[in-house]
């Protein structure tokens, strides 16, 4: 029996969506789902879950909690990653929490900028656990990755990990539509073409029926401007880069030096920035779980309609040979964006078919936005430099030229910011020198 292994299956609620749309695709009957948590508990809930969807949909796949995660992976076919190293207490506190002190503020925290960095930091060392396991009992399954910081994790696990990787984000497949959506602007018979990196790859081209939308998308988000909306963000650099970007404004009010300035706090209210964002959320969703577990785990009539996930649709064509189009987190291998570094991670439109994923090539993104990614690509590649080496003195240098916090602090309070989380996050991260 082929398959399909899932690492942090103790997220309930994205188990439910990747896996659950699973069950309803009929190539991919015959197929175990291995599930995998350090959290007992969560792991529980997440079967007993998914054996009501899959009772109900009278699927035939089987439903299999492991505890041993090399026995999970064992023959694996497919691996799905959704795991949040170190969780929302402590390390999610840490990250926010400690740059407060310096005066240096977030939202999300999961991508670049400081909290972005440690995250990365404490999750590569997993990430690499997986990929040993992996050439050891699953050398040729393909691991589909949805952990972020998506651009870190997927090119370590490409570059050092030995093992076939696609990063995963939902940002690319619904960009277009909720853009136009929000202009009140119709969405039928649109094309649209994506690349970049990840949470800030760019719309290059939208239009209907060979008519570019782009004018009239510009005219009317420059009239939303007047008004407090929750895109303005992303609508400011639109109107001064060009492009729209695919990741929310909340997001990218930290990938870049403008917005969250301590000299200028009218910013934060002119552009509706929400400082703290993500923790908000984490505490609401731990709220909302303790609501909502019971309806979920013990409904016995609790059913599944397919979601726009790109995990199944992966797995079925890879399965099928029917192919699909994916926007998909790769290796810049061949200089698919060709004004890009070749060893950052490039978010492209990728085939998917029984042979594999093949991203597509892209050429030169326009100069202004390759130097956008370049900005955030610094900061990745020497995250992933201290991470192999276990060197300070690189994660030093990818917290000197993460644009937010470079913008904010002197290098000598980046050093201290730095060891100051170093010590806060404790066992949570491996022994540097």
């Amino acid at each position: 029996m082929s398959k399909i292994t899932f690492l942090g299956a103790g997220s309930t609620v994205f188990a439910k969506n990747v896996l659950g749309d699973s069950m309803t695709v009929p190539a991919l009957q015959d197929f175990e789902f291995a599930l995998f948590d350090i959290d007992q508990e969560r792991l529980k809930d997440s079967e007993l879950m998914l054996n009501n969807i899959k009772k109900n949909l009278k699927s035939t796949v089987k439903v299999v909690a492991y505890t041993d995660r090399k026995e999970a992976l064992r023959g694996a076919k497919y691996v799905i990653n959704a795991i949040q190293v170190g969780g929302y207490d402590p390390s999610t506190i840490t990250d926010f929490e400690i740059p407060k002190k310096y005066g240096l503020r977030q939202t999300i925290a999961d991508t670049v900028g400081i909290g972005g960095l440690f995250r990365n930091l404490r999750t590569i060392p997993v990430m690499m656990d997986f990929a040993k396991d992996m050439q050891e009992v699953c050398p040729d399954a393909w691991f589909l990755n949805y952990t972020n910081p998506m651009a870190v994790l997927t090119g370590t696990m490409l570059r050092y990990g030995g093992i076939k990787t696609v990063g995963l984000c939902h940002s690319v497949q619904v960009c277009t539509d909720d853009l136009l959506k929000s202009l009140d602007m119709p969405t039928d018979n649109v094309q649209s073409k994506i690349a970049g990196i990840n949470h800030m790859a760019w719309l290059l081209e939208v239009n209907r029926n060979g008519e570019d939308l782009y004018p009239e998308i510009k005219r009317r988000a420059k009239e939303k401007q007047k008004t407090t909306h929750d895109d303005m963000v992303r609508f400011e650099l639109m109107q001064r880069f060009g492009y729209y970007i695919t990741e929310s404004s909340e997001h990218n009010a930290e990938y870049h030096p403008y917005f969250i300035k301590k000299n200028y706090p009218d910013l934060i209210d002119r552009f509706n920035i929400p400082l703290d964002e993500y923790p908000r959320r984490c505490v609401k969703q731990i709220e909302d779980w303790q609501k909502m577990r019971d309806d979920m785990v013990h409904d016995k009539d609790l059913s599944h309609t397919r979601t726009h996930e790109y995990g199944s649709y992966i797995m079925e064509a890879m399965e099928t040979n029917n192919p699909i189009k994916i926007g998909g987190n790769v290796l810049n291998t061949g200089g698919l964006i060709s004004n890009l570094p070749k060893n950052a991670v490039v978010e492209v439109p990728c085939l998917v078919d029984a042979s594999g994923i093949a991203p597509t090539y892209i050429g030169d993104l326009p100069e202004q936005l390759a130097a956008l990614n370049r900005t955030n690509i610094n900061t990745q590649m020497l995250t992933i430099e201290a991470a192999m080496t276990r060197k300070k003195e690189h994660i030093y240098q990818a917290a000197m030229l993460d644009p937010h916090t470079s913008a904010e602090l002197s290098m000598d309070d980046i050093v201290s910011l730095c060891d100051d989380l170093i010590e806060a996050h404790g066992d949570w991260l491996p022994a540097y020198k």
